[in-house]
């Protein structure tokens, strides 16, 4: 009678092994791939294009980006973070000052149509004095979580007599002022005009660039 051989129970196979890990680094390329798509369309139409037009860029289904994000806020909030990150480093560097942070800022408002009216939207909310996760103007609560902490920036480098540093809701109310004019076909005409509505307003503005760590 033959042998069966005995089947070496040490580790599994590599066939065994790899559909879990497959499906991890699927699953961390599709979250990338959604981010990214998610950061073009948003930069392109504001946060109020369509999911299904995220998913498809990034080449997957819609039901993959909800497993990853379960609504609009989920997406906007992950997309729009970095853009508040970096102003929020630059804001923390020792030589920071605020035409330093507004440089940045002013970047990111020249680059995103989605983080242009998340600060255009609580500006003007400030200004009608509407508060709250939901007020008047119908702003998002996660809207309004990144335009404070743009805010709180921003602010830890007014010093007394800035022109930005006068009635409390001024400061955001300029950035949306300044948000309002930044159209344009290209990132440079865009800021052109942003640098433009700053002078008006009587404010400087630094380098406009990203931060680099």
């Amino acid at each position: 009678m033959t042998q069966r051989p005995t089947p070496d129970r040490r580790r599994p196979a590599n066939d065994e092994r790899r559909p879990a890990n497959d499906g991890r680094r699927a699953a961390a390329r599709n979250r990338a791939a959604l981010i990214a798509a998610a950061r073009e369309i948003y930069a392109e139409s504001g946060l109020n294009a369509p999911l299904s037009a995220i998913a498809r860029r990034a080449g997957v289904g819609q039901g993959v980006l909800y497993r990853h994000f379960p609504d609009r806020a989920a997406v906007a909030t992950a997309v729009l973070d970095e853009n508040v990150r970096q102003i929020e480093q630059v804001a923390a560097e020792p030589a920071a000052d605020i035409a330093l942070v507004l440089g940045v800022l002013t970047w990111h408002q020249t680059q995103s149509a989605a983080f242009i009216s998340i600060l255009h939207a609580e500006g003007a909310s400030g200004a009608s004095g509407a508060s709250g996760a939901s007020g008047a103007s119908g702003v998002p609560a996660y809207a309004t979580a990144l335009s404070e902490r743009v805010e709180r920036a921003l602010r830890g480098h007014l010093a007394p007599g800035h022109p930005l540093a006068g009635e409390r809701g001024d400061l955001m109310v300029a950035v949306a002022m300044v948000s309002g004019a930044v159209t344009g076909p290209t990132r440079e005409h865009r800021e052109r005009r942003a640098l433009a509505a700053w002078r008006l307003l009587g404010v400087e503005v630094g380098p406009v660039r990203p931060f680099e760590e």
